[in-house]
């Protein structure tokens, strides 16, 4: 029998059952450590959980998660290229104590990334240790890997929704990154970031809170060793 020639109540009743069975779906295949694919992970601490459904996870042997963590549904945990890969590194992928991983955010390591405790993000974040290089243009530009470069994200951080963090960059320690930003770099500790590239816009003095940061003090003319080049 056709779904839509169904009455309005056996609609109502399938629905309720499927929504049932998708609730126990998720709730049984969540990840946490004393699952057998929490086993699979080089660490997974107590209390953490891996929402389900992920969009791809594999090669967890490489990642080691803290207590208490949260990682939401429809991430992408990836260590390297492919399944199986062996890695020069352990941990590749690091996330520490109390995190929390928004829904459709993705890490993905091949060298080294460390999130430190308590680091939030918001939905959608993604976090990667290598780029794709285009110095060749007789290569297709997916064909050539830039070497991996180490990533790290302070304790206590929070990246808003959209954030992409590329290799090499550096978050301090309570550090604010706006929704949309781009980080590249390193960051301080104790400040709000913004922007493509991420741009200090404030910073944390003692006795004052957080006052903006005058944005004609983070362009290169402003720097000390620019204008002592122009002397």
């Amino acid at each position: 029998m056709r779904f839509d020639s169904l009455g309005d109540a056996a609609r109502r009743s399938a629905g309720r059952a499927v929504q049932r069975a998708w609730e126990e779906a998720c709730r049984v295949a969540a990840v946490g450590p004393d699952t057998a694919r929490g086993r699979r992970f080089g660490r997974f601490g107590a209390g953490s959980i891996l929402c389900f459904p992920w969009t791809a996870l594999y090669n967890e042997r490489w990642m080691w998660i803290g207590e208490a963590t949260r990682i939401g549904p429809y991430v992408t945990l990836s260590v390297g290229m492919v399944p199986g890969q062996t890695m020069t590194t352990d941990p590749v992928v690091r996330i520490g104590d109390r995190c929390v991983i928004g829904k459709g955010s993705g890490i993905v390591g091949h060298l080294q990334i460390e999130i430190g405790d308590d680091v939030w993000t918001g939905h959608h974040v993604y976090i990667t240790d290598q780029n794709h290089g285009y110095e060749d243009p007789d290569v297709p530009i997916g064909d050539q890997m830039a070497p991996e470069r180490p990533v790290s994200i302070g304790a206590g951080s929070w990246l808003g929704h959209g954030t992409i963090v590329l290799p090499g960059a550096r978050i301090g320690r309570h550090v604010v990154v706006a929704a949309g930003s781009v980080v590249r770099g390193e960051l301080p500790d104790n400040c709000v970031v913004a922007g493509n590239p991420a741009k200090v816009i404030r910073r944390y003095v003692p006795g004052q809170g957080w006052p903006r940061v005058d944005t004609d003090d983070l362009s290169p003319a402003a720097h000390p060793r620019t204008r002592a080049r122009r002397r």
